[in-house]
């Protein structure tokens, strides 16, 4: 039995996986990246390994994903780094075969994805504004002084959400305070909430999309059910929520680095190895490239963001900028 590591990283939070030969889930763990990709992912494989049994067991592939992926895949000499959409859809796939549309909505940003015979036939993004996203719902729920665990459940005790305007964080928030302010009850300001994201989700990232069933929504915000429930009454459509929605984008890579064919030098120690990142703006031409170098144990190993030659690494090492 073989087995390979998934990591999905982002802005919010990092996740990742570890699958046997046979697509099943042997470990995973969830955990807030603060700031902080590199020491997020060397926690990430610490608590991973210490929930397997046995210790043994090597990784023979990793995949990165997530807006990390780049500096983690070099990090872990990853055989496969993919965006988001491509890990997600075959995530949500493996488990859900017939899926035709997946909802998604993490720390930062939000996604659709439309599936037609188990294969990606359009997507769309919005990396643009918060609003919409789980860092918004977390930032209201400490502003109401609730938990955001405690959110979904909050939401659904109302029976009549209030209108709130979530478009924009600034107005959401000055409305919030607004409706707090002449009597409305907290579970109609939150169910309004839940509401007023899914509006903005289907406006924005899913306009013009057809959103056909079935439908899975994945991604943090999917542990909201006052979420789920508003995505059920907008599309008047069953919402499925998978148990591990918050980890699909892991599980995706890890199946695409399965099935890479592709080895990778990899074992637990790395956790023990000191990375660093520094961060370069390259005046060789007009460019001006924003520069990303890599360093393991003080020594250069890669770079990244160079849009020509005159950004490689290589000449960085010989000039000994760094």
């Amino acid at each position: 039995m073989k087995y390979y590591l998934g990591i999905d990283v982002g802005s919010i939070s990092t996740k990742g996986v570890i699958i046997d030969s046979n697509e099943k889930l042997i470990a995973y763990e969830y955990l807030w990246t603060e700031g902080n990709p590199i020491n997020a992912v060397k926690e990430v494989i610490k608590n991973l390994y210490s929930k397997i049994k046995d210790k043994n067991i090597k990784v023979s592939s990793v995949g990165t994903t997530g807006s990390a992926r780049k500096l983690i895949g070099v990090m872990l000499s990853a055989s496969v780094v993919k965006n988001e959409i491509t890990a997600h859809a075959i995530g949500c796939l493996s488990r859900h075969k017939e899926v035709r549309t997946i909802l998604e909505i993490g720390g930062q940003d939000s996604k659709i994805i439309l599936i037609n015979k188990g294969i990606v036939s359009d997507y769309a993004m919005n990396t643009l504004c918060a609003a919409g996203t789980g860092a918004f719902l977390t930032s209201q729920a400490k502003r109401l002084g609730i938990r955001i665990e405690d959110f979904g459940n909050i939401a659904l005790q109302s029976k009549k959400p209030a209108k709130v305007a979530a478009r924009c964080t600034v107005f959401a928030e000055s409305d919030l305070v607004h409706k707090l302010q002449i009597g409305y009850e907290k579970c109609d300001i939150v169910a309004g909430l839940c509401n007023a994201v899914v509006n903005n989700y289907l406006n924005n990232v899913g306009k013009g999309k057809k959103i056909l069933g079935p439908i899975l929504f994945v991604g943090g915000v999917s542990k909201n059910s006052g979420v789920v429930k508003a995505f059920e009454t907008s599309l008047n459509k069953q919402v499925i929520v998978d148990e591990y929605g918050h980890l699909m984008g892991a599980i995706g890579i890890a199946i695409i680095a399965k099935n890479s064919g592709f080895e990778t030098l990899f074992n637990s120690d790395t956790i023990k190895i000191e990375f660093e990142t520094k961060g370069i703006e390259c005046i060789k031409c007009s460019n001006k490239c924003d520069i990303i170098h890599v360093l393991k144990n003080k020594k250069l190993i890669d770079s990244f963001g160079n849009r020509c030659e005159n950004g490689i690494a290589k000449d960085y090492l010989l000039n000994n900028s760094l």
